[in-house]
Order: structure tokens, then sequence, then C-alpha cells
């Protein structure tokens, strides 16, 4: 039984010596790689018909990262289609007045409205001269009467018809039909906006990181398919405490150390913010008490390729 108590003692003793080494090791001025990440999604929902890219493939601002199916785009298409060629339609009749053939058929209305208004009269003076002489009652003589004065109109129609065809059509009517094309314009237009929506495309020069749909899955408005970095947009990020703070201030030029390969890196600070008492510490073991306040130290490399050399959230040093 004392054998096992020594053994375990023994192992303590071990572990608090280790962990002694490792303080020795730490510093306030341990930071975090960090990039700037780029979220692509889609606003229309569709099924992921082809993904272009890999994990880890870098693509440039404009390159198509996936293509969605969107079978509902098509449809609206060609109604938006019919729609604007009927509205200009509309308008160039309006415009250009109406064709020869309309108005010969309109001319062929009206002849045939004038003969028929030339019987009605015929009739109406023979059934006049009837119910004079007590021949006819007065329900024939109105009924007469009655198809005399329709015929009468349907000329009249027919010939304030032929005037505004050969006239043209009224201002009112112009900004009727113009406004009718607009819509139908306006309607095409958020289609072909919709349909643009099929091919997913990098905002920016950015590194792939992760791809959450496979091909065939469908796409949510909003979800993002596509997580990634920004390219070059490497930063170091360090949380100081209060009591070391007064230590840096912006544009201070300071040399950062990558504890792993000991390779050296150039660098500016760009940003000094205080941190919330929630927000995330980058310290694995801060060596401050937890009664101050936190600030994070934003720090960008002065090299223009830095960000090749470093992995997300690995360990980097402030040689200070």
């Amino acid at each position: 039984m004392r054998i096992y108590k020594n053994f375990g003692l023994a192992a303590m003793a071990v572990i608090m010596f280790s962990s002694c080494s490792n303080d020795e090791k730490l510093t306030n001025y341990r930071g975090k790689v960090k990039f700037e990440t780029v979220s692509v999604s889609g606003k229309l929902a569709g099924r992921v018909e082809n993904i272009l890219v890999e994990e880890g493939q870098k693509v440039k601002a404009g390159d198509t990262l996936a293509v969605i199916s969107i079978p509902e785009v098509d449809a609206k298409m060609k109604q938006a289609e019919g729609a604007v060629a009927a509205a200009r339609g509309q308008l160039d009749m309006a415009v250009n007045g109406a064709t020869m053939e309309q108005l010969q058929q309109i001319e062929g209305k009206l002849e045939a409205g004038k003969a028929q208004l030339n019987f009605a009269e015929e009739s109406f003076g023979r059934m006049q001269a009837m119910y004079q002489d007590s021949l006819v009652s007065k329900q024939q003589f109105d009924e007469v009467r009655m198809k005399l004065e329709m015929a009468r109109a349907q000329v009249n129609a027919l010939e304030a018809k032929r005037k505004e065809v050969q006239t043209g059509a009224r201002k009112e009517q112009l900004a009727q039909a113009q406004g009718q094309l607009n819509r139908a314009i306006g309607s095409r237009d958020e289609v072909l906006t919709a349909s643009k929506e099929q091919y997913l495309t990098a905002p920016v020069d950015m590194s792939v990181e992760t791809v959450s749909l496979s091909e065939g899955e469908l796409l949510t408005p909003g979800y993002v398919l596509v997580n990634g970095y920004r390219t070059g947009s490497v930063y170091f990020r360090f949380t100081v405490p209060e009591s070391k703070i007064y230590d840096f201030e912006v544009d201070e030029q300071l040399n950062l150390v990558n504890p792993y390969t000991e390779e050296e890196t150039s660098a500016r600070v760009v940003a000094i913010k205080q941190l919330a008492k929630y927000a995330d510490i980058t310290s694995i073991a801060p060596l401050y008490d937890l009664s101050e306040t936190v600030y994070e130290l934003k720090v960008v490399p002065t090299e223009k390729d830095a960000g090749d050399k470093f992995y997300l959230n690995s360990t980097i040093l402030l040689n200070r």
C-alpha cells in the first residue's frame, strides 16, 4: 500500500514540476493567427447542380463556385418575355396608328352601317305614313323608330372610331401603353436578376475552407454553401490586460515570432479596442488578474505575402 502511495506522490510532483516549467514559458503576449472570413450563400431556393471548387482551392473574385438549378426562373422568364412583346405591340399600335387592313375593316363596317341606316329610314317613313292613317299600332311604329335610332347610333360610333384611328391615339393612351411596357420590362429585369442567382461566384479573391453541401442537395435561401478566407487578410489577435495596454500604441512597429519555426515577422498595430467580459481570450493561460479590463490588439504583417506562412488559429508570440 505504501508503494502505491509513494508512486502517487511522485506522479503529482512530476505534474507540478511540469506545470511550473510551462508557466515559465507562458507570456502575456501570446496571440492567434486570424483571417477575414468570406461566406457565400444563395438568395433563392434551388438544387445544387454542380460544385466547381474544392476545399483548400484558391479562387479569384468573380470565379463561379457552384451552379444552382432553379426551374422556376426559366418559366418566369418565358412569361416575362411574352408580356414585354405584348406591351411593345400595344405601344407600337398606339404610336403608329391602325394598319391599312384595320382601316379597311372599319370602312367596311361603316358602309354596312350606313346601308342599314338607309333601310331603317325608309322603313320608318313608310311606317310613319301608315301610323298616321291608323293602319299600324303604336307599338309597331315604336319598334321601327327604335331600329332607326339604333342604326343611326351604330353609324355614329363607327365614324368616331374611324376618326380616332386616322388621328392616332390620345396622350393618355400613349402614356398607358408606355407604362405597361415599362412594367413588363421591369418584371423581365427582375427575372434576369434572379437568373444570375443560379451561379454562385466568389465576391473577392479567397481560399475555400469548406463546402457545406453536395451535388443534388437542396440549397435554401441564405444558407451558406461555401466558407473561405479572403486572400491577403491575415492578422494577429492579442489580448492584453489593462496593466500592459499602455505599452502599445496604434501604428507601432512590432516583431512577431512563430514559436514552432522560430521565424520572425514584422508587423504593425492597427487597432486597440476593449473586449467585453464574455469575449474570446486568445491567451491560453492569461497571466493577469481576472478583475482587469482586457483589450484586443489587432496587428497586421507588413510583408505582402505573410499570410502564406501561417495557419488559422495557430499561435504567434510577440517578441518584446
